[in-house]
């Protein structure tokens, strides 16, 4: 399957003031084109659409690894630097973590550093990095 090409993904948020100053000014986000009910931002490459709804359900959540993971959830994959940098980024600004960045499969196939946290709205996010890229996809 192709890899590397940008993804579209369109989530519920009930206040788009609050979605635009975390998307934009808490994630670094580039806003791109926006309406009354809907805002486009950049998310590392992509295209995530936050569009206003007068509610959002509650994410349910699954164990792994000790965790309860929230499901739904999104995010990137990032480089093993960058995962670090972006994690002090949301501390900085005093998002609280679901998950505190940690590494997930420590000695295993697909050891991963993981953290989790969600946008105001309560959607689960998740930014992850592999310090072996090539265990992304590895059983």
């Amino acid at each position: 399957m192709r890899t590397s090409r940008p993804f579209h993904l369109a989530f519920p948020v009930d206040d788009l003031a609050r979605a635009r100053h975390f998307y934009a000014t808490v994630l670094g986000c580039e806003e791109g084109r926006s309406s009354t009910q809907w805002i486009d931002f950049n998310l590392f490459g992509h295209q995530i659409v936050t569009h206003q709804v007068p509610c959002v359900a509650p994410a349910a959540a699954n164990p792994v690894d000790g965790h309860q993971v929230p499901v739904p959830h999104f995010g990137v994959v990032l480089d093993w630097d960058e995962f670090h940098a972006f994690a002090e980024r949301i501390r900085a600004h005093g998002v609280a973590f679901v998950i505190e960045p940690c590494v997930r499969f420590e000695g295993l196939v697909g050891e991963q550093a993981t953290m989790f946290f969600r946008d105001p709205a309560g959607n689960a996010l998740e930014f992850k990095s592999f310090r072996d890229p090539d265990q992304l996809f590895a059983k």
